[in-house]
């Protein structure tokens, strides 16, 4: 049997796009491999990474619930691929806090991913962030945190479950006092891992299983543009 002989390069290259190289080995020859940079530095680098999300609002409607299936629900993160596109959008990260803002208030139930496909005539829509220059334009895509989706011509349906809380923990109304004070978590995240893919005419929505009242929301989505 022919040998085949691998050899490496000890040390770091700065190479160009397109050069070819020896796979990197460490001083004892070992071969090397690592993470470089963050996560999804390269994503980002290639100008494919966006973002979009709001600051401390009121959500206390039923629009900002699962109850709410047409053009006038209220995503608390929200995100719309046009049918024109070219991209899959894949989501990464989606971050939500809850603040209580009354004594008295009612907890959002925790929240829900809900799904409309085939839209094509959509008309608002936040212009995305790009992560890389930090400045707006450039994504395919159209974020809908705190924005309705007006001309969305197909029902939102519930389709699972999210990793997002927050909030007062009752969903009935409860009044905190000094010796029974409401429990409460702040911020979560929940991560994807290419499990979650927006394809194009696609409208997906996060939202509250039950009205909250004396609840405000801040919220952010973070999503990378794959060519199909």
């Amino acid at each position: 049997m022919a040998e085949v002989t691998v050899r490496g390069q000890v040390g770091p290259s700065t190479l160009a796009d397109g050069a070819e190289q020896a796979f990197r080995q460490g001083k004892t020859g070992e071969q090397v491999i690592t993470e470089l940079h963050g996560r999804f530095y390269e994503q980002n680098y290639r100008g494919a990474v966006y973002s979009d999300g709001m600051g401390l609002t009121a959500i206390n409607n039923a629009t900002y619930t699962v109850a709410t299936t047409d053009a006038t629900i209220t995503p608390v993160v929200g995100i719309w691929n046009p049918s024109t596109s070219s991209v899959n959008v894949s989501i990464i990260r989606v971050t939500v806090g809850l603040v209580m803002t009354a004594l008295a208030s009612t907890g959002p139930g925790g929240f829900s991913w809900s799904v409309s496909l085939g839209n094509s005539a959509i008309t608002t829509g936040n212009t995305p962030l790009n992560r890389k220059t930090l400045a707006l334009g450039g994504a395919q895509a159209k974020g809908y945190c705190n924005v309705a989706p007006t001309g969305k011509t197909n029902a939102n349906v519930t389709r699972f479950g999210s990793a997002i809380g927050g909030g007062s923990a009752e969903n009935t109304s409860f009044t905190a006092t000094a010796v029974a004070m409401q429990t409460q978590a702040l911020a979560f995240n929940e991560q994807f891992e290419g499990d979650f893919i927006v394809p194009p005419g696609a409208f997906v929505a996060l939202l509250a299983n039950t009205t909250p009242v004396a609840n405000s929301a801040y919220s952010s989505i973070v999503w990378e543009e794959v060519p199909l």
